[in-house]
């Protein structure tokens, strides 16, 4: 392993995906074990009430967590689905404890052919809970980033809807079940308050809400 590592420094001198420091142990991963340990613990954001029901993630989106996150979502570090649903199982235990599902938060289809994979979606294959892909997001909005919490609610209102791929037996199979909604990052609650909406209309018995990051300076609800 020592002689692999040393090979792989040597070729290709890889640095790691968030600090861009050169990688002592590449085959361990493109994040460093510095980065990982730096992640500071998810600050309390209170949760607006209304469709879902409790909310966690691993982390604060600040710092080593905020560059991890964006290596994996827009660098194409997709290895990093693994850590990453490792961290939100972690903190999150209590939220995926009794439900039947995991729901990845969907990228409209022009974007995901853009980025090449929907980063919630290899999230949710990591959680070890079933995934049900149900959900659809039928118009591209603009990004959240930026946007004030009304701007963003503004922005996702009536843009998702029931996948039209799901198969009747797939939705009967989730009516009066407990499901969590999984993203990167939970910042003011608007894309998440919008996918609940649709999975309640169906007959989801609870929705609950687990995310890799959630912002710390954010109360007033909680994701892009």
């Amino acid at each position: 392993m020592s002689a692999a590592n040393a090979a792989l420094r040597v070729a290709f001198a890889p640095q790691c995906g968030a600090c861009a420091a050169p990688l002592a142990s590449p085959i361990d991963g493109c994040v460093c074990p510095r980065c990982w340990t730096a992640i500071e613990p998810p600050p309390h954001v209170t949760w607006p009430a209304g469709i879902i029901t409790s909310a966690a993630a691993g982390g604060d989106y600040a710092g080593s967590l905020r560059q991890i996150v964006h290596a994996f979502k827009y660098d194409g570090r997709r290895s990093l689905a693994a850590p990453l649903a490792g961290l939100m199982r972690e903190r999150g235990h209590q939220i995926l404890a009794d439900a039947a599902w995991v729901v990845p938060v969907p990228l409209h289809p022009w974007r995901r052919v853009r980025r090449g994979f929907n980063q919630a979606g290899d999230l949710a294959k990591n959680l070890g809970l079933p995934v049900a892909t149900i959900l659809w997001r039928r118009r591209l909005t603009a990004v959240q980033a930026g946007l004030t919490a009304a701007q963003r609610h503004r922005n996702v209102r009536d843009a998702f809807a029931v996948s039209p791929f799901a198969s009747q037996r797939r939705l009967s199979a989730v009516r009066g079940t407990i499901v969590v909604l999984i993203d990167d990052v939970r910042t003011t609650g608007a894309t998440l308050h919008a996918c609940a909406g649709i999975l309640a209309s169906i007959g989801v018995r609870d929705v609950r809400a687990l995310t890799v990051a959630v912002r710390a300076h954010e109360s007033g609800g909680s994701n892009p």
